[in-house]
């Protein structure tokens, strides 16, 4: 499968996350079984698993269900330590290495934490096992190859009862998903209504924790096409995972305003100074921030304050996240999910008795147009001419001038 204009994904995850049924939804929506292959042969893994994917039914419903056959005669309890070599020698891209290392690395130092070892000594079944190797490798890897432009992922039941490890017989939630919860900020469904069974496992939300965007319920639900990956266990309700893929965020018509998903990011800062403070501004700007926004604010103890508000793509989150920590010393960063409706617009000139002058044009839903000039463009003229910008622009304004544009209408 190709995948065709960009589209966000959403993750429903009614009885529970785990890998394989991550992985089963992939494959159901049209990722290729060798996307999932060829980064297990780059880390050397080919001859030890061989996947067998089947059409089932899981209370009356339709899925893939997945499961991983192991051909290591005695599998091995890798340390972190080792895979972590093995992950950095691989010939991986860039994306699929850090996603890889970033989800090992999340089990490790839970599994570390609730053990009370050093990560680096970690050699637990959970992590080192070939399904579970298979399961982290091949949804980063079909992750990778959707490129979706937003990931979001239904907040995941934790189940209840017990569990059995190779560390006995662990409550559920297992101590590893209750860390990696804490650590990442994800609110766990519990209580009496769910199965008592583990129905979100630690490599499952390791992997939602590392690459989904975040998790919540969307808004709104416009599915183009639905991936199902089911479970190996038998409930009282159809055990399964969905992967969502929606409509592609731009309309049949382009002349038309569409929604747009966006992250609010926002940090209140009383300890820098103004040079830092527009520092930190152009640097969110530059980094693809669609605008920054400053307010002052009376803080603690009665300091001034500044709200630092950043208007940002889903897709470019992580990235704003990394100048916020590098940039700033705030000890938090708020994020919350909001849209926009966006009139279309495209570029072009104006012809004027002055010369061209950069401009835009908007499309109203009513069908009237509208057009601004470029601020610079309009100072650049207006200096050219001898006058003031808005006085050039009150003659503009008086002419019947012919706007030529040098782009497709875009939202």
């Amino acid at each position: 499968m190709t995948p065709g204009l960009a589209a966000s994904y959403v993750v429903d995850c009614p009885t529970g996350l785990a890998g394989d049924m991550l992985l089963a939804s992939c494959l159901d929506l049209g990722v290729s079984p060798e996307v999932i292959h060829a980064p297990l042969r780059a880390l050397g893994f080919e001859n030890g698993y061989a996947l067998r994917v089947e059409e089932a039914h899981n209370g009356g419903l339709r899925g893939l269900r997945l499961e991983v056959e192991l051909r290591e005669e005695h599998p091995p309890h890798r340390h972190w330590g080792e895979l972590r070599q093995r992950i950095l020698k691989a010939a991986l891209s860039p994306f699929l290495q850090d996603k890889v290392l970033s989800v090992f690395t999340a089990l490790a130092e839970a599994e570390a934490a609730v053990h009370g070892i050093a990560a680096d000594h970690v050699h637990f079944h959970e992590v080192g096992a070939m399904d579970s190797l298979v399961d982290v490798v091949g949804v980063c890897a079909a992750i990778e190859h959707l490129n979706p432009t937003s990931l979001w992922c239904v907040p995941p039941p934790a189940g209840r009862g017990g569990v059995a490890t190779a560390h006995g017989l662990l409550p559920v939630p297992a101590p590893a998903v209750l860390e990696l919860a804490r650590r990442h900020g994800v609110e766990l469904r519990w209580g009496g209504d769910w199965p008592e069974a583990e129905l979100t496992t630690p490599t499952g939300l390791a992997l939602m924790a590392v690459l989904a965007d975040g998790f919540g319920w969307p808004e709104k639900l416009a599915p183009e096409a639905v991936g199902t990956g089911l479970g190996h266990r038998e409930l009282d309700r159809p055990n399964l995972l969905r992967l969502i893929r929606q409509h592609p965020q731009v309309s049949g018509a382009t002349n038309q305003p569409r929604w747009q998903d966006l992250i609010i990011q926002e940090a209140w800062i009383d300890d820098v100074s103004a040079e830092a403070m527009a520092w930190l501004i152009q640097q969110l700007r530059d980094s693809g921030a669609l605008d920054v926004a400053c307010s002052p604010l009376q803080m603690k103890k009665g300091r001034p304050g500044t709200a630092v508000t950043a208007l940002v793509l889903p897709e470019q989150a992580a990235d704003l996240r990394r100048i916020w920590w590098r940039e700033s010393p705030t000890l938090g960063l708020r994020e919350r999910r909001q849209g926009r409706w966006v009139l279309p617009r495209r570029r072009g000139v104006l012809s004027t008795p002055w010369g061209e002058l950069a401009a835009k044009q908007m499309l109203k839903p009513d069908g009237t147009q509208s057009v601004k000039p470029e601020r610079d463009a309009l100072q650049q003229l207006a200096h050219r001419a001898g006058l003031s910008p808005e006085t050039l622009w009150q003659k503009l304004s008086q002419e019947r001038l012919q706007f030529n544009p040098e782009q497709e209408w875009t939202c």
